[in-house]
């Protein structure tokens, strides 16, 4: 996720943060790299030059050159810089009352994945306590209707559409009676895209529009696209009115130049974004977070967050009090990996942990053997799990084969976590050092044995963050 411009702004920040004095002649090399780095993500010039100018105004002002820590400061303004370009502050729906219908509408052109995020908005609404209704008015492309209905029911939620219909207004107010008559409050109307903007298309969204008042008229767009995903907003926008953009496919977008440029050119925010193909993987959109992650700061409140909705607490507890009793078995092991993996992409997780975003890439963190190590515990019997003395050469040889490894994996795996349980059983006469671990561990990165990522092959001369030990 914005992997390109996070690893230039983060070598930026790490050079700046521990110049004790800062020079105009600093300032003014500085802000031409990050020119460079924008120009490079596809940011659009005029926003390119609207952030320059204002940072070297800012920056040559009293408040950096003749501040205490001027490095820090400086720092500071291009972190604000940046989340002024992404739109300052999140923004929330302007939904109505559970009594009541409200209207989401969703445009796009056809691929940009208005189908898959009309699912993901449903999903993400209907644990905020919201009951949804998920309405096919895609009347163009084949078997638009049939994928809605998959996805809708995959979700338990309901999907309206009406067969051989050929009338997007006409289905569009008959979900509106319907919704009132089985008490859903939120209908999220899929409609119909195109290659490219036409008049057809357009004249059919102008009158579902005009038919149904959405409370919010929502473009769907391509992170991907750049530059071009701003210009088709610019077009939505003048012909339809939008309050706000969904991101789609955020997670593979290395530049960044769509985010960093629509809420500049169209003063439209965006609200949601794509980061995988699952249906959680749909986050809210934080201006200050992903400022943050570009900066190569992380993201711990996000983290934290994600760690809350996918870790049972109950079991977290008992995870730690097996661990304090030296418990702690190959089996616990599988079950922490597993439960990092429902909190997204190891990649995903990494750009979100202070220091490390942009520094780590997927191939590194595999080479950690993550995955390596969930198939070689998920090719022990649970006898051999819940027991891992009885593990002998014999046992060994079965369990690499078994899981397409090495003799000499299975060793490491086994020898890490015999290392692991002698050092919970040291920490069982330190309760600070407890706290400390299992803060890290649990709450931190849901279960997440942190220890795990010191195997990794950090890029060269990399110095972890001020706090983090491994």
């Amino acid at each position: 996720m914005l992997e390109k411009i996070t690893g230039t702004f983060s070598d930026i920040v790490r050079t700046l943060s521990g110049k004790s004095k800062i020079t105009e002649k600093n300032i003014e090399e500085t802000v031409e790299q990050i020119k460079m780095a924008l120009l490079e993500a596809d940011v659009n010039l005029r926003v390119v030059r609207r952030f320059v100018n204002s940072t070297v105004e800012e920056a040559k002002g009293e408040k950096v050159l003749k501040a205490v820590d001027p490095g820090q400061q400086f720092v500071k303004i291009i972190y604000d810089k940046i989340t002024s370009m992404l739109g300052d502050k999140k923004k929330d729906l302007a939904l109505k009352g559970p009594d009541t219908q409200s209207v989401v509408l969703l445009l796009g052109l056809q691929g940009a994945g208005k189908t898959t995020a009309a699912h993901k908005l449903a999903f993400r609404l209907q644990k905020e306590g919201r009951r949804p209704l998920l309405v096919a008015c895609d009347l163009v492309r084949p078997a638009a209707i049939e994928q809605l209905c998959v996805l809708g029911e995959k979700i338990n939620v309901p999907v309206y559409k009406e067969d051989g219909v050929k009338d997007a207004v006409k289905i569009a107010k008959n979900a509106l009676v319907y919704a009132k008559k089985n008490g859903l409050d939120t209908i999220i109307i899929d409609t119909a895209g195109r290659l490219q903007i036409d008049e057809e298309m357009m004249k059919e969204l102008v009158a579902v529009k005009k038919a149904m008042n959405p409370v919010e008229t929502i473009l769907v767009a391509d992170a991907m696209t750049g530059q071009n995903a701003v210009e088709i907003a610019k077009s939505f926008d003048e012909q339809l009115g939008l309050s706000g953009v969904i991101l789609t496919k955020f997670d593979s977008d290395a530049r960044g130049g769509a985010a960093l440029s629509l809420k500049s050119i169209t003063d439209k925010p965006i609200l949601f974004i794509g980061t995988g193909e699952k249906t959680e993987d749909f986050e809210q959109f934080h201006p200050d977070r992903i400022a943050s992650r570009i900066l190569g700061m992380g993201d711990v409140v996000s983290l934290v967050e994600k760690a809350q909705e996918t870790v049972d607490q109950e079991e977290a507890l008992k995870m730690q009090q097996k661990m304090m009793r030296n418990e702690f078995t190959l089996q616990d092991m599988l079950e922490q990996l597993q439960s990092v993996k429902k909190m997204g992409s190891m990649q995903q997780i990494i750009d979100m942990m202070p220091g490390l975003a942009g520094q780590i890439s997927e191939d590194q963190i595999d080479k950690a053997g993550m995955k390596h190590q969930e198939a070689i515990i998920q090719s022990m019997t649970m006898k051999e799990r819940m027991n891992h003395l009885i593990i002998g050469p014999s046992r060994r040889k079965r369990i690499a084969k078994g899981s397409g490894t090495s003799v000499q994996e299975v060793n490491k795996l086994l020898k890490q976590f015999e290392k692991t349980k002698l050092t919970m059983k040291k920490l069982t006469r330190n309760r600070g050092a407890q706290a400390k671990l299992m803060n890290q561990m649990m709450s931190g990165a849901g279960g997440m044995d942190l220890s795990q990522l010191g195997n990794m092959n950090l890029p060269k001369g990399f110095k972890l963050p001020k706090g983090f030990k491994f």
